[in-house]
């Protein structure tokens, strides 16, 4: 398993910082909010666990699922910097299950995607959590998209992706009766669901074996403990300090993290490294009127162009019977900025100091004006949607939510696409390991991604 995961390795550095934020969401009524789930009976100051996982999204909480499942007899929490769970990427993303087309062939996010897609499927029946297989149209409206869209089907193939084919005009109208175009892959095997929904149930589950999560608990420090605690039987049995802002602290044998947006500051915390830096991508939705959504069936996607590093303006359904135009692809001046004038200084100083973000503005410079033209001006937006579904008009549309994305960068301005996986050296980086990437589709592959960071937290800490 350590040969499957890209480790980055370096030195530990024991820089130490702060992380900051905050967007708490209330959740829906079908399920109980987090809080009344995550109060265990230990507070965060006495609390000692075999293993801690930082990060309450999707893919944190599946993995402390999955954890526990296997080793039941260990002591394992999951702390969160939120009073609730599942609230920034996990609670702002489409709801898309995707099918696992679009990614390279044999890297960890196409077998991931394919087995996390089943798996999705498979735990939701099990858990009479709702979901749609609603499919998805990759439709090509020009002749020279022709040959990408047939490559992709072909990479989809490769990728073992079920139930794919080509399809021509007839049977794009009788799939998305409003939609027009000249040839499409039709993914029927994509769905919907609501990942939050599907997080809080993972939370469930792992509260239910025996896990304990602590909310409000805003890591800002991890060190190796040079003292027992005070009055301890256990002596140093539990090495690693996890520290909050609030002075609190638990204390563990070996720590995974799972902290999407502030990935690589919490690798620094610890005095790992840094790199790759996260750059905070924001994806602002429209919405499509109510009277308006029975023009779109199911997903509807544009053939994506391999010069560019986003799949493109898209069609999709939602579980409430909305439909959400988007997203764009716009940099966020705050790794939790939703709002356009979101701003904080920290944040912005990592992207223009740590990253590569220039060498990526050069490289795509045409991209991000595009980009930032039709942010600002929704009739730009509208004639891309047209050339999909004429029949849409700027006044069908309203402006609607955003997400942010954790895109990690490297150096030389290169989006790292794979899912990435480090660890550190010395005492407390053999003691650690660092989920540093984990981009769409990681809510698809949530179950996927934690099984093989139970593999990997088995071997390397041999558990």
């Amino acid at each position: 398993m350590v040969a499957a995961l890209r480790y980055l390795g370096g030195a530990c550095r024991g820089a130490r910082g702060a992380l900051r934020g905050g967007f708490p969401r209330a959740c829906g009524p079908a399920w109980r909010r987090p809080w009344s789930l995550c109060r265990g009976d230990r507070s965060a100051s006495t609390s000692s666990f075999d293993v801690v996982i930082v990060g309450g999204g999707i893919v944190g909480l599946a993995s402390a699922r999955a954890l526990i499942l296997r080793h039941p007899a260990l002591s394992i929490g999951v702390v969160e910097k939120e009073k609730d769970l599942a609230v920034h990427q996990t609670g702002h993303n489409s709801g898309v299950i995707h099918s696992g087309i679009y990614y390279k062939p044999e890297s960890l996010k196409a077998k991931l995607c394919v087995q996390g897609a089943a798996l999705m499927y498979e735990y939701c029946n099990q858990k009479g959590i709702s979901y749609k297989q609603c499919g998805k149209l990759i439709v090509a409206v020009e002749q020279e998209e022709i040959p990408r869209l047939q490559a992709l089907y072909e990479r989809g193939l490769q990728n073992g992706v079920q139930g794919l084919r080509l399809i021509q005009q007839e049977d794009i109208k009788k799939k998305e009766p409003y939609c027009r175009g000249l040839m499409a892959v039709d993914c029927p095997y994509t769905g919907i669901v609501d990942y939050r929904q599907v997080a809080l149930s993972f939370a469930q589950d792992f509260q239910q074996a025996g896990g304990s999560i602590l909310t409000n608990f805003e890591v800002n420090d991890i060190e190796m403990a040079k003292e027992s605690p005070s009055r301890s039987k256990d002596g140093m049995k539990y090495p690693i300090v996890i520290k909050n802002t609030k002075g609190e602290e638990v204390r563990s044998q070996y720590v995974v993290t799972c902290a999407g947006l502030y990935s690589d500051r919490i690798s620094e915390l610890s005095g790992c490294n840094p790199d790759p830096r996260i750059v905070p991508f924001r994806g602002d939705y429209l919405l499509l009127k109510p009277e308006k959504c029975y023009l779109v069936k199911g997903n509807i996607y544009p053939v994506p162009d391999s010069r560019f590093p986003f799949l493109g303006v898209h069609f999709t359904p939602r579980m409430d019977g909305s439909i959400w135009l988007g997203p764009n692809a716009i940099l966020a001046f705050k790794r939790e900025g939703y709002r356009p004038f979101d701003f904080n200084a920290r944040d912005v100083m990592d992207i223009i100091i740590n990253s590569g973000l220039f060498k990526l503005v050069f490289q795509n410079f045409s991209y991000g004006v595009s980009e930032m033209y039709k942010a600002c001006f929704l009739g730009e937006t509208v004639k891309h949607l047209q050339k999909f579904i004429p029949e849409i008009t700027i006044g069908d549309i309203l402006r609607g939510p955003a997400g942010v994305r954790a895109q990690a960068l490297d150096r030389d301005g290169n989006l790292v696409e794979d899912f990435v996986f480090d660890g550190g050296v010395g005492d407390i980086g053999s003691r650690i390991l660092h989920v540093r990437n984990a981009p769409s589709p990681a809510a698809t592959s949530s179950l996927a991604i934690s099984e093989m960071i139970a593999d990997e937290v088995q071997q390397r800490f041999e558990l």
